[in-house]
């Protein structure tokens, strides 16, 4: 029997990377994938180009497509300010890319149809994080119907499957399993600011500093976070 193939979506994160490493802990041949979109924070290609040597995938590929050229978005546009107060219960962030997921998802698939991959790994949360139309579960599930009408292996019944197995974990389970599997959380990279040190005051840096801490790794934290000095 051949190794099954698994696609993953690799940010750089701390999510994508517990997730493609839920797929090696399978015994998948896990191919990487990462987006170079325009974003800001660029640095989190050189953390996925990290990750992917260190959980030993089988290949790694970074392509561009550049969504900050029509704008929307405080991650692809600098002249917007990003968030720091913390998250608005119902009120999706300016940090949301509009049809981020979306066109990464098409792109992924494609992938996964050309290389025969049976699933097609994604590190999206919608329960700690900023409830982007993108990252839910009835988003996932709505993608799935359309995955399978709109390829030649869908159509025949071996299209890849959408897997998000973090899509309902709080961060700080995030944050166990990532310490569980091994993955280098030093070497992953969630902040939005674009700088060469993490800003530990955007939304993304305060959530994972909560849940580091919470899970009994400050020294995983920005010197903010650790500190307490997280704006409020």
């Amino acid at each position: 029997m051949s190794t099954p193939i698994t696609i993953a979506l690799l940010s750089g994160g701390l999510d994508s990377a517990t997730a493609a490493a839920l797929a090696v802990e399978e015994g998948h041949r896990v191919i990487g994938l990462s987006f170079d979109y325009g974003q800001r924070h660029r640095r989190e290609l050189v953390a996925a180009d990290r990750l992917a040597k260190e959980l030993g995938l089988a290949e790694h590929h970074t392509i561009a497509v550049n969504l900050a050229a029509w704008g929307g978005s405080s991650l692809t546009d600098a002249a917007m300010a990003l968030p720091s107060a913390g998250l608005e219960a119902g009120v999706i962030p300016s940090t949301y890319v509009p049809g981020r997921n979306t066109v990464f998802i098409a792109l992924g698939l494609s992938l996964a149809e050309a290389r025969g991959a049976e699933r097609l790994v994604l590190g999206v949360n919608a329960v700690d994080y900023s409830g982007y139309p993108d990252c839910r579960p009835d988003y996932l599930e709505a993608f799935q119907t359309l995955a399978a009408l709109a390829s030649k292996a869908g159509r025949e019944g071996r299209g890849a499957q959408l897997w998000a197995p973090l899509v309902e974990w709080h961060k700080t389970r995030i944050v166990a399993e990532a310490l569980r599997l091994g993955v280098p959380i030093a070497e992953t990279w969630s902040c939005y600011s674009g700088g060469s040190e993490p800003c530990g005051l955007c939304d993304s840096c305060r959530i994972r500093d909560a849940a580091l801490i919470e899970a009994g790794h400050p020294e995983l934290a920005t010197p903010l976070g650790r500190q307490g000095r997280h704006q409020s």
